[in-house]
């Protein structure tokens, strides 16, 4: 999978400014977000300070992650009441089980929006860098943790897709498969 400037440039319309880093095996492009980074705490539990969630985009994120081939939309195990788990079925083999949390959650979403996920380190560095997300307070505290990051809530529908990619790279870096958002829409 590869995330291209042109097509999340057509995306996102007026975002076309990118940052582009070579990564493991794939180079990784992102637009820089146009919202502000929201405040977060830097401790555990991890959560965003300033952001009020926007239901319908919520929902729609759920229902694409749900439509991705191999993963269920569980309580989670490892995050606050109210957080959905991103769960990869038990029949999926994984790649990378060191990079996730709990069982078999390899991200998850919290009440006001922001997910916590398991990025390729350096697509996390572009994460952060073009401000789509923050690195989680254990993220260099923990082996094989240099990719988790809190990927921040959207605040509008030109997010959406980015952060959908995103939550595609984290399930394909996790289980070394190439799921893409065309077959997921």
């Amino acid at each position: 999978m590869k995330i291209k400037t042109a097509i999340l440039g057509a995306m996102m319309g007026a975002l076309v400014s990118t940052v582009t880093v070579p990564s493991w095996a794939e180079d990784w492009s992102l637009p820089i977000r146009a919202n502000p980074r929201p405040l977060t705490t830097d401790s555990v539990p991890h959560v965003q300070l300033d952001v009020e969630v926007i239901p319908e985009l919520k929902e729609e994120l759920l229902r694409r992650v749900a439509a991705i081939s191999g993963i269920e939309i569980r309580r989670t195990v490892i995050s606050l009441p109210g957080a959905k788990g991103f769960w990869i079925k038990d029949d999926i083999p994984l790649a990378r089980p060191e990079v996730i949390v709990g069982g078999r959650e390899f991200a998850h979403i919290h009440p006001d929006g922001s997910l916590h996920a398991s990025l390729p380190p350096d697509l996390a560095e572009i994460a952060v860098e073009t401000g789509w997300a923050t690195k989680h307070p254990w993220a260099d505290k923990r082996p094989d943790w240099g990719g988790f990051v809190m990927i921040y809530s959207l605040q509008s529908k030109d997010e959406l897709d980015v952060v959908f990619q995103l939550v595609l790279a984290s399930y394909n870096f996790v289980t070394g498969r190439d799921a893409t958002a065309k077959d997921n829409h």
